[in-house]
């Protein structure tokens, strides 16, 4: 167990849902006062999301990357021991520097890999300060590019994750207010369906890869079935009626 001062501090950062110019103020100084940022990638070593806007503000010798096997959702023991390895990896960096830094796309407290992260090196390292950096997320990118409303009013927002199941997706669709559902590519027929079973379609959008080169966004209702890009967003806005003011 590596021997760390209470000085020593685990950063997480959310570095936006992909376009370099979202990262706030905030962001890029915690990420330039880091000794060394982590950024995490899975086991095929390709270039996340993070990695490719952190690279926009520091420099390459100053990140570190880290596998988390973030595409492994069925073997439980390769992921846990990714998981573990991950972490002593990350309880290693902190016995040697001061602060770490971890980036993480969209915010650190939304279904973010820095909150398993997080809990992990609060075992591995008694006394770490572990802080976080609030970052701008998919559902906020996607309403400001496609003129979604998100709420007004009294409405009530749900986020709902549908690698929980296109039931709990039908179950928040079929409640009031806003949904927001996130991670729905490999289930998009599923999630057409659903949307249609509950009258909500014609107003929601979806949208994949925000901010960057292969962007898409389109209107839910040309959903066909097909796949989509993993960390796709959807959003169905609230059935509004009563004009300007009206859930005041």
């Amino acid at each position: 167990m590596p021997d760390v001062m209470s000085s020593s501090r685990l950063i997480g950062v959310g570095v936006g849902p992909g376009d370099p110019e979202l990262v706030t103020v905030k962001g890029v100084n915690a990420l330039r006062a880091a000794d060394v940022v982590v950024v995490p990638v899975m086991d095929t070593l390709e270039r996340g999301r993070a990695e490719a806007t952190v690279l926009h503000y520091v420099p390459e010798e100053k990140v570190l990357r880290v596998v988390f096997a973030l595409n492994e959702r069925t073997d439980h023991a390769r992921r846990e021991a990714a998981w573990d390895a991950a972490g002593a990896k990350v309880a290693e960096l902190l016995g040697t520097n001061g602060v770490v830094a971890f980036a993480t796309i969209g915010d650190p407290n939304v279904y973010s890999t820095f909150t398993y992260l997080a809990l992990t090196i609060g075992e591995l390292v008694p006394g770490v300060v572990v802080e976080t950096v609030p970052g701008i997320t998919a559902m906020q990118d996607l309403a400001a590019r496609s003129g979604a409303v998100l709420t007004e009013g009294t409405e009530p927002l749900t986020l709902v994750p549908v690698t929980a199941g296109s039931g709990v997706l039908k179950d928040a669709l079929a409640g009031p207010g806003t949904v927001v559902a996130y991670k729905f590519g490999r289930q998009a027929a599923e999630v057409a369906e659903a949307l249609r079973e509950t009258g909500r379609i014609e107003d929601a959008v979806w949208g994949s890869a925000l901010g960057l080169p292969e962007e898409s966004i389109r209107p839910a209702a040309e959903l066909d079935g097909q796949p989509l890009p993993y960390l796709s967003t959807l959003i169905a806005p609230a059935r509004r009626e009563g004009g300007r003011g009206g859930k005041l």
